[in-house]
């Protein structure tokens, strides 16, 4: 089974071709592929396939086996594979994915290489019953959650998937590893969630960790970093376009005031092609 290794600033997923034919057994798969000693090693796999109502279709398996809504880097991905593999010739592509249908602006240089992606994310999700939180208010912004660290000030943002933001003083010194895991199977969750730790350099810079669900701590969270902007401009902590740092690079944040939809810029990388023989 032919596949390509590709990563959004670090955010890297396995991704296989199934526009003829999709594999069968998929969280099994994924587990396999993903496992960093025995596979090919990744945060989970990528399968782009014809969709009915956009131009392709995405889904997306974490590591542990579960499936995803949305992937933000992942996206990018696809696009710059899609456009560079020739399955397209389209600067402007449109995915669907279980979180609705996304728009991809490819960016592509005089060789025709795609040097970054910007995805129209939507609209961000703050009403709890939507994210889904159990938190009986209109928005749950900075509110106290029990934990074994003592109570955590989280606010609740879906940008496709749940995420929970933590600001705090240092995103060096956070503790992504203790409270990742607890907060990510927190009863608040019903879907569980992922978990954002944000230190506020400015109010056009954010540095951020991340706690995925179903995949640990990673290099990069797109999605996580346009719920992390969309946190702070709730909290009245900067500016609604921003330079988020992540561990494997940078994105440009965008939630315009016009239409209400979040944009992410940043870049998509190829590492590698293979195949791969599956275990069953």
């Amino acid at each position: 089974m032919p596949f390509t290794k590709m990563h959004g600033i670090g955010n890297d997923y396995i991704y296989i071709d199934c526009m003829e034919r999709v594999p069968e057994n998929l969280p099994q798969l994924a587990i396999e592929m993903s496992d960093r000693h025995t596979g090919v090693g990744g945060d989970g796999i990528i399968l782009i396939c014809p969709s009915e109502c956009a131009d392709f279709k995405m889904r997306i398996f974490n590591a542990d086996g579960s499936e995803a809504r949305m992937c933000g880097n992942g996206s990018r991905c696809v696009g710059r594979y899609v456009y560079e593999s020739r399955l397209t010739d389209k600067t402007t592509v449109t995915l669907e994915t279980l979180s609705g249908i996304k728009t991809l602006r490819l960016h592509p240089d005089r060789q025709g290489n795609i040097t970054s992606v910007t995805v129209d994310m939507g609209i961000p999700v703050t009403a709890p019953v939507e994210v889904p939180v159990r938190f009986n208010a209109p928005r749950m912004v900075s509110e106290n959650v029990p934990t074994s660290q003592g109570p955590v000030k989280i606010t609740a943002v879906s940008m496709g998937n749940p995420h929970g933001v933590i600001l705090v003083d240092s995103a060096d010194n956070a503790p992504v590893e203790i409270l990742g895991p607890e907060l990510e199977h927190h009863v608040i969750w019903p879907d569980r969630a992922n978990i954002e730790f944000v230190e506020v350099v400015n109010t056009t810079e954010l540095r951020m960790r991340v706690w995925e669900r179903g995949s640990g701590e990673t290099m990069a969270c797109g999605t996580g970093a346009c719920a992390s902007l969309v946190a702070c401009v709730l909290n009245r902590l900067t500016e609604r376009h921003a330079i988020i740092h992540l561990l494997g690079g940078d994105l440009e944040i965008e939630w315009n005031p016009d239409d209400s939809h979040v944009y992410m810029t940043g870049p998509a990388e190829t590492v590698f092609n293979g195949t791969y023989r599956r275990l069953l």
